[in-house]
Order: C-alpha cells, then sequence, then structure tokens
C-alpha cells in the first residue's frame, strides 16, 4: 500500500501531507481527511492506510502548516491525560490562530491538489475529520459542495458551525459523537437541524466513549468505537463515491 510524503501549494505557502493509496496502479475515489488537533502522526498514518486498503486515495494535510512541518510540536509516542494539559498549552495558541479563512483558503488548496492527482479518479470526493479536523471537514463540505459528495466527523465540535452552516450542506453526513461531548438533548437539537435543512445524515452518540476514542495512542481510545466508526464511515463512502 503505498504511502507518499507530499507538498501541497497554497496561497500562504507549503502544506507538508501525506497521501495513501492503493497499489497496482489505477484511479480510485478521492478522500480528504483532517487529522486531529495533534496533527499527522503514526496513528493518523495507520488510519489513512486503513482506509485506502478499501480502495480510496486519501491525503491527510498538516493544516498547521503555518507553524511548521508536522509534527508542529513535540509528542509523545501515547499521549496520556498526565501530559495532554501541557500538549494542548502548546497546541491551543496555534489552533486559534486557525480562523475560518484560512481553513477555507486551505480547502481549495486542498481540494484542488486531491482532484489534480493522477491516482484520483474523475467525480466528487469525501472529506472526514476527527476533533477539531471534523469541525474542518464541515466546513469543507459546506464551502465545496459541487466537489464534495459525503462529509464525516468523529469526536468533533460541528455544532460550532451553526444551524445557518448546516443549512447549507448538500453533502451526505455522518456524525459519530462521543458520549462525553453532547447531552442527548443537544444532539436532538443537532440532528433537528439537519432534517429542517434537508440533510441526508446519521448523527449518533458512541456508547461508552470518550472525546478522542478513535485515537489509540491516547487514553480516550476505545476499539469498540473506531470499529463502530469504520462501520459507519465506510457504507457512506461506498453510497457517495463512484468506485469505493
Amino acid at each position: 500500500m503505498p504511502t507518499i510524503s507530499l507538498q501541497i501549494p497554497t496561497t500562504d505557502g507549503q502544506a507538508d501531507a501525506f497521501a495513501a493509496f492503493p497499489g497496482g496502479g489505477g484511479r480510485h475515489p478521492g478522500v480528504l481527511m483532517y487529522p486531529d488537533g495533534f496533527g499527522i502522526r503514526p496513528v493518523l498514518r495507520e488510519m489513512a492506510h486503513e482506509l485506502a486498503g478499501h480502495g480510496y486515495y486519501v491525503l491527510v494535510p498538516n493544516f498547521l502548516y503555518r507553524h511548521g512541518p508536522a509534527p508542529v510540536i513535540e509528542l509523545p509516542a501515547h499521549i496520556g491525560e498526565d501530559v495532554r494539559p501541557a500538549v494542548m498549552a502548546r497546541l491551543m495558541p496555534l489552533i486559534q490562530a486557525h480562523t475560518t479563512e484560512r481553513v477555507l483558503r486551505d480547502a481549495d488548496a486542498y481540494l484542488r491538489f486531491l482532484t489534480s492527482r493522477p491516482e484520483v479518479g474523475a467525480g466528487p470526493v469525501a472529506v472526514t475529520g476527527y476533533c477539531l479536523g471534523g469541525l474542518l471537514a464541515v466546513r469543507t463540505a459546506v464551502a465545496y459542495p459541487g466537489q464534495v459528495a459525503a462529509v464525516a466527523g468523529f469526536h468533533a465540535p460541528v455544532g460550532a458551525v451553526g444551524p445557518g452552516g448546516l443549512a447549507e450542506l448538500t453533502a451526505q453526513v455522518h456524525f459519530g459523537h462521543a458520549e462525553t461531548d453532547i447531552t442527548p438533548e443537544a444532539l436532538g437539537e443537532l440532528n433537528r437541524s439537519l432534517d429542517a435543512a434537508g440533510v441526508d445524515h446519521t448523527s449518533e452518540i458512541y456508547p461508552g466513549t470518550v472525546h478522542g476514542f478513535t485515537m489509540s495512542d491516547t487514553d480516550a481510545f476505545d476499539p469498540a468505537g473506531l470499529q463502530r466508526h469504520w462501520d459507519r464511515l465506510l457504507p457512506l463512502l461506498h453510497r457517495t463515491l463512484a468506485g469505493g
């Protein structure tokens, strides 16, 4: 399964990234995968590799590239609760500097790059993301409805896009929420907004999970939650992307 390092030209410089895709040649549906706030690291490579094994070209950008190549700060092999506060204290100013305007400028560059790759087939793409990356995925889908056929966010603050943003979604949607991230009442409100917008969606709480449950290098990791994520994500991509 080929995995290659890449540089994506943007209006503000070069975003480092990597891509994973099936071997053997041919063209494959494209998926833009946004990492969580900790950024590109071995667990993201494993997840992209897994998704590529199902027939997709998966592009994973370092969305904090303005602050240096990934990892933008030194990360421990395991991001336990004992080190998480110190790690987040260093990352939060960088994340807060990643304004919506930057998100959308970069999204344009990422999508142009993804769809121009010789290994990527014609047609729409999907966008998925984790934690903050899930919010970036939704903002990308809202801004580029003609290109994005599916969007997924996991343990992500997707409600931050607001009802108005959700109303502009045309992509099919799956949101997998951590049990500790959202109350049933807030979930109901979010889903009513999606219903009112006519968005084809599934949006659910993954039982017994805490924020970050997909990430095997954190204390939040939940194997059943990660599997449920694959069980929801793969059918979504198969329905919406030709040839997946």
